[in-house]
């Protein structure tokens, strides 16, 4: 099922909703009073107990040297960002030898079958963790689509998959790499591993060929990374701006506003008709997708390094702020049913709400306390 690559690309930008970041021209990077962004940032005409208890009148932004930023930087590139990407190509290539090892057989089923999910699912949290970094080498060139098509509001991976291997039985990785990000990645591979009771040979095929693309394109993320991250997070200009800081904190936001849009509103319906579906739908597994996106964000926003950072300003309580609303939406998701399309509306109404409230403290408190700008993207508005 070879697809026209404009057209992939076209049908890939459209299903996924792309968040479009535009941050600021470097000389123009320090916010200028957080009053002003607050008029700028927050449209709502009666603010709830929530809202105002996430307010504050004016933010003292602490100051934060170019050693000390660039000190930072590098520890995100170096402790963050490198390996997520480091983890996320090491348990698809995991995947990879799973699936060669079980495929040996012309059908494979029970334990060997639930072997192949879990390490799936292990790859999908480790893919849902790497997506706190919206920007550089994945999303450029829009690897990020083929790593994970999502959202797929039209349902194309489930008929795109199927028809691939009853086309090419005997698919390699190298074919693959030139078929549509429809049918690549974590979406394709859960579609394989999911929707049967068992794997024939050529799903077989399909599950062996897609984690090894799905490898060799992470470690090519990877690489870049490592060989490029003082471009990638300007961390050499941290003298005249600070781009980095922005690209990193605006990339963060866009993690929660993404998740709490397309993974949570839009697929539970909660704010208009529903579209869509919650990560992992086949799998039945969308808490653990968003358990691991918080538990990232936890580790980003409550980071020791960060944490001293915001602490240079004895009046600051954003840190914990931060912890206090992270911890309350991963206890109450904790609660929840492993497909949280299946809990109750109140309570996807109450994880909705404790990001909204994630989303404020971000926007309101960290971001200015840090001097630097809201950025703007597609899901924005909270």
């Amino acid at each position: 099922m070879k697809i026209n690559p404009a057209v992939a690309m076209a049908l890939s930008a459209l299903s996924a909703g792309l968040l479009i970041s535009c941050v600021k021209p470097a000389d123009e990077n320090k916010a200028p009073d957080s009053e002003g962004q607050e008029v700028t940032q927050d449209s709502a005409a009666t603010p709830s107990v929530d809202d105002k208890n996430n307010r504050t009148e004016r933010i003292a932004a602490v100051d934060i040297s170019a050693e000390t930023e660039k000190t930072y930087l590098t520890h995100v590139a170096d402790d963050l960002v490198i390996p997520a990407y480091a983890d996320a190509a090491r348990q698809s290539e995991l995947l990879h030898e799973l699936a060669q090892k079980h495929c040996q057989s012309d059908a494979v089923s029970g334990d060997e079958l639930q072997a192949l999910r879990d390490q799936w699912l292990v790859l999908a949290q480790a893919w849902a963790r790497a997506e706190m970094i919206n920007f550089g080498p994945a999303t450029a060139s829009m690897s990020n689509l083929y790593i994970n098509y999502y959202p797929d509001e039209r349902g194309l991976v489930h008929s795109g998959v199927a028809d691939l291997i009853a086309t090419n039985p005997k698919l390699t990785a190298e074919q693959l790499a030139d078929e549509s990000a429809i049918v690549q990645g974590v979406p394709g591979l859960e579609e394989a591993l999911y929707a049967n009771n068992s794997l024939d040979a050529g799903q077989c095929a399909y599950v062996i060929s897609a984690s090894d693309a799905l490898s060799t394109r992470l470690q090519n993320i990877e690489k870049d990374w490592q060989k490029n991250a003082t471009t990638l997070l300007a961390i050499d200009k941290t003298a005249d701006s600070d781009q980095g800081l922005n690209q990193w904190f605006n990339s963060l936001l866009s993690l929660v506003e993404t998740m709490k849009s397309n993974a949570i509103d839009q697929s539970l319906g909660l704010t208009g008709k529903a579209k869509g579906h919650v990560p992992a739908a086949t799998a039945g597994q969308s808490r653990a997708i968003i358990n691991a996106k918080l538990a990232t964000l936890n580790e980003a926003l409550t980071d020791p390094v960060l944490t001293a950072i915001l602490g240079s300003n004895n009046e600051n309580n954003v840190a914990d702020t931060l912890s206090t609303a992270l911890a309350d939406a991963t206890t109450l998701l904790a609660q929840m049913p492993e497909d949280i399309a299946t809990a109750d509306k109140a309570t996807q109404q109450e994880l909705y709400d404790h990001l909204t409230s994630i989303t404020r403290i971000i926007k309101r408190q960290l971001i200015p306390t840090l001097g630097i700008r809201v950025g703007f993207n597609s899901t924005d508005g909270d």
